[in-house]
């Protein structure tokens, strides 16, 4: 079996710590013992909250403004229109979707699988580069637990220690106010963002409609948001960062994508052990020189999933910085570097120098490339209008009269606007005319397929081969649309 580099990377050098302190003859420590359990559950089974410290620095600063730039994006983007559609839907009951207000119907799913695929395979890139950043800038679940409920609860019930001091205080008037403050400010706020979210889907039209009328008219739309409300409050509310540490299959993933040149949120043991208070006198010769960590446990008090970054890369790490600016604030009131903790990665920590772009990289970029391209070339050569034309099944030529003959097709014109217009078809070249059945020519429906069936009238003398291929040109108002390639069958000559 494959080890983990990761782990045999820690595992190294905590046995080389190991064999230091035997040497010393000091007491050792397990610092295994943190595989063995979870810090949401405790040595009896049961939940452990976490009530990380409030976080402070320039990561924490920089993470805040992109949070709410995102947050912001989310909110508004509903409201905004391009020529009358929705800048985002995604539609998946009508198989309706738009992004950035042009609409793709179903017959262009290729396209959103492509777009998926290419999203994917750059998830993997960046997560091989640079670890899981995404979870911890990004992802909806940290922004909104992070930047959003947890500031609710520092706001009303105050920093670790105090929420810790109001959890294990019996009930009174105070403690029952701010839990009711709370939780209602809690359950407002899902009802206003799984609005938002249905938004994205059915359109913000609709969503006034299930909001503003009668219940008895919208009663299983207004249940479904009422449940999906009850499960966004009950996930930020009580389930918390364990979406992080045991729903979410990403943090699993990251042990496949992630190996020593990967660039994650890492403590720099080289450099921090072997750990202990600073002495101010001046080390008595032979005693063991101490590393820069002083202890002081501040990066497993801040950290929102309750781990240790010292025992190295996790699957519970969101790598949200917290650790770092608080270890950053240590070292700048102890006279020593920043950086302790920091991007890094594994090889950077142990040789003092990163490699980025590494064969599986130069790989990963290549395929996505190649994606990319693919993709930007099918939405470039895309049209707003495709005719399909087909010869009907199972017919030949007709005998019109002496000098004509004909042949029958069915004809698909799919329009992926907004909008109804007239069009009209014609055969390229001095080939022969169209004659529709109906007499008129079609109107495109917008958003929908129009369907008809016409005749092409060609002149015996044009004709011949048995098979001639020939290009319908649909047009509006004079203006080429598309073309579509089809045969005309004639008499054997």
């Amino acid at each position: 079996m494959v080890q983990n580099p990761i782990f045999a990377y820690v595992t190294k050098h905590l046995n080389t710590h190991k064999e230091k302190m035997e040497a010393q003859n000091q007491p050792i420590k397990d610092t295994e013992e943190y595989r063995d359990h979870i810090a949401t559950i405790d040595d009896r089974g049961k939940r452990a909250w976490i009530r990380p410290k409030k976080p402070s620095g320039r990561y924490t600063k920089w993470r805040t403004i992109v949070s709410w730039i995102l947050l912001a994006f989310f909110f508004i983007t509903p409201l905004i229109k391009i020529n009358g559609n929705p800048l985002l839907l995604l539609n998946i009951f009508e198989r309706k979707f738009i992004i950035f207000g042009i609409l793709f119907p179903p017959q262009d799913f290729h396209l959103l699988v492509l777009a998926m695929l290419t999203g994917i395979v750059f998830i993997i890139l960046f997560t091989v580069v640079y670890g899981r950043i995404f979870c911890g800038w990004v992802c909806p679940q940290t922004v909104f637990m992070e930047m959003v409920f947890r500031k609710i609860e520092y706001l009303i019930d105050g920093d670790y220690k105090a929420q810790k001091k109001l959890a294990e205080a019996p009930m009174s008037s105070k403690k029952f106010f701010k839990r009711l403050l709370k939780h209602t400010v809690f359950i407002v706020l899902s009802i206003i963002v799984i609005n938002t979210f249905v938004a994205y889907i059915i359109g913000i039209e609709n969503v006034r409609k299930i909001a503003l009328e009668p219940i008895g008219q919208n009663f299983g739309p207004f249940m479904a948001m009422i449940l999906f409300s009850a499960a966004f409050y009950f996930i930020f509310s009580w389930f918390r960062e364990q979406v992080c540490i045991v729903a979410c299959p990403y943090g699993r993933l990251q042990g496949v994508m992630l190996d020593k040149n990967s660039v994650v949120v890492a403590y720099d043991n080289v450099r921090g052990e072997p750990r202990g208070k600073k002495s101010k006198k001046a080390p008595i010769e032979g005693e063991p020189v101490m590393g820069d960590c002083i202890d002081c446990k501040l990066c497993v008090a801040v950290c929102p999933t309750g781990i240790d970054i010292r025992d190295g890369t996790q699957l519970e790490c969101v790598n949200c910085t917290a650790c770092m600016d608080e270890c950053d604030t240590v070292m700048d009131k102890i006279g020593r570097p920043r950086g302790l903790i920091r991007y890094d990665s594994l090889k950077g920590i142990e040789e003092g120098k990163k490699k980025i772009f590494t064969t599986r990289v130069k790989a990963y970029t290549g395929v996505l490339s190649a994606l990319l391209v693919l993709v930007s070339f099918l939405l470039l050569s895309r049209s707003d209008v495709e005719l399909l034309v087909l010869r009907a099944r199972g017919t030949l030529y007709n005998k019109v009269d002496e000098t004509h003959i004909n042949n029958l097709y069915n004809y698909e014109i799919i329009n992926k606007t907004t909008r109804s217009f007239p069009v009209e078809m014609e055969i390229e070249g001095d080939f022969g005319r169209i004659e529709y059945v109906g007499g008129n020519p079609p109107d495109s429906i917008r958003e929908g397929v129009t369907k008809g069936t016409f005749f092409i009238i060609v002149e015996n003398e044009k004709v011949k081969d048995r098979k001639t291929d020939i290009k319908i040109r649909i047009s509006s108002n004079g203006e080429l649309i598309d073309k579509a390639n089809t045969t005309f069958i004639g008499p054997y000559r």
